[in-house]
């Protein structure tokens, strides 16, 4: 296996993959297990100010489905740690002094800031290696805590200068995505004392409703409440945010923690390749369980084979240059589809797609009983490629649109390795 180890706000990892301040990482016994299993580090649940009461309902969790997949995206009502501080501190300590090689980080979220002094100060005498101040819980019954911090940058910034008063450790401001340009509330964490950014949090939800009922899942004395959302189905919402701060000329080099819907290595790659230098993970550990760490880290360790790259850090941000603004993109061809008639069974799902949703380009021969492009009519969209359920179609020939300099496809060809270029 490849050496999977990062250096993260000057703290070494054996391996970029953490436990999330979650449901996940709740107690000793399952920090401890989880690093047994492999996780390269932990992010403890989000510790609270001693006042701070934790009063949870019951039942919490929701999952979105669709098809065969039975967690598209989960809904959490979970609130911060609902131990009390003494407790929680008495397991940092206990993990720190059972695991002193370990990398453990203390989630921290105050309502003040005298809170978030104190708890800063108390969770680095117990013996952490890092802080994630949680600006982002978006089912705190206080507006003082969580998401509605996250969205003033005033706060985010005073908050961050609190924390670095009252502690020497590192620490990371953690975003909320419920909010239109994250850059602002980041850069203000960051002019505060943050050393680093991490994103996202879950997204404020409503999963589904009972329609006999007629009331939000889950039902709690038969009312239900707005709560995060997670999963697989977050991750494009959370590469999109990441993307932009490393966009962004004052946070071009800024180090990020990557969290929302890594479920598989090739998940982590993407937010690796776009920025990340540590994952976290919670929904896809509450379906699987512990474990996926090996299958995270074998399948990564083969990427990095595969590219040729000795040094995990070698991979981070290379897709940054490549995401640009829309205004930029080449609109000088379009791609028309190619189809493997040996593959395909014939369903007509491309024909169906393209005539009710796209430019009723993609035709049906009822003697062949295959379909068949009209080239005429198709503005390469290849959302019958999407479609096809034993992708039987794929990116075929390259044409310049009309008036276009051939020059810009010729030079497409040697970039992208197209054969097929008129």
């Amino acid at each position: 296996m490849k050496d999977l180890s990062i250096t993260f706000m000057g703290v070494r990892f054996p391996n970029p993959f953490c436990l999330s301040s979650s449901p996940v990482g709740n107690c000793y016994d399952m920090c401890a297990k989880a690093y047994e299993s492999g996780w390269g580090g932990v992010v403890f649940k989000t510790i609270g100010p001693k006042h701070y009461l934790i009063d949870e309902v019951s039942p919490r969790f929701d999952a979105l489905a669709k098809e065969g997949s039975p967690f598209v995206g989960f809904k959490n009502m979970e609130q911060i740690a609902e131990h009390s501080l003494e407790e929680n501190l008495a397991d940092l300590r206990k993990l720190k002094k059972n695991y002193p090689d370990k990398v453990l980080i203390a989630s921290i979220m105050g309502s003040n800031e005298k809170d978030w002094e104190e708890l800063a100060r108390l969770v680095t005498e117990a013996g952490a290696d890092m802080i994630e101040l949680n600006f982002s819980c978006p089912q705190m019954t206080s507006h003082a805590m969580g998401s509605d911090v996250g969205s003033n940058p005033d706060l985010c910034r005073l908050y961050c200068a609190a924390v670095r008063r009252s502690t020497h450790l590192p620490f990371m401001a953690k975003m909320t995505p419920n909010i239109t340009d994250m850059c602002v509330p980041a850069l203000a964490s960051l002019e505060g004392g943050a050393d680093g950014i991490s994103a996202i949090n879950t997204i404020k939800s409503i999963t589904n409703l009972d329609l006999d009922k007629k009331v939000g899942l889950p039902i709690i004395d038969g009312k239900s409440s707005i709560s995060g959302y997670s999963g697989k189905a977050v991750k494009p919402v959370a590469l999109r945010f990441i993307q932009q701060m490393r966009a962004h000329p004052k946070m071009k080099d800024v180090e990020i923690s990557g969290i929302g819907g890594i479920e598989t290595w090739e998940d982590a790659a993407e937010f690796i390749l776009l920025g990340a230098k540590t994952l976290q993970v919670t929904t896809a550990i509450m379906q699987y369980g512990y474990r996926i760490v090996e299958d995270l880290c074998e399948g990564l360790s083969f990427y990095m084979e595969e590219q040729g790259v000795e040094h995990l850090e070698d991979l981070v941000g290379l897709a940054n240059k490549n995401l640009i603004p829309a205004e930029e993109l080449n609109r000088d061809y379009k791609v028309y589809p190619e189809i493997d008639l040996d593959k395909c069974v014939g369903c007509g799902r491309c024909v169906i797609s393209c005539y009710d949703g796209a430019h009723q380009a993609m035709m049906w021969d009822e003697e062949k009983r295959r379909p068949h492009c009209e080239k005429s009519k198709c503005v390469g969209c290849l959302l019958c490629a999407l479609v096809c359920p034993v992708s039987a179609i794929h990116l075929g020939e390259r044409v310049l649109k009309e008036g276009r300099k051939p020059l810009k496809l010729e030079k497409l060809k040697l970039q992208d390795g197209f054969d097929k270029v008129s």
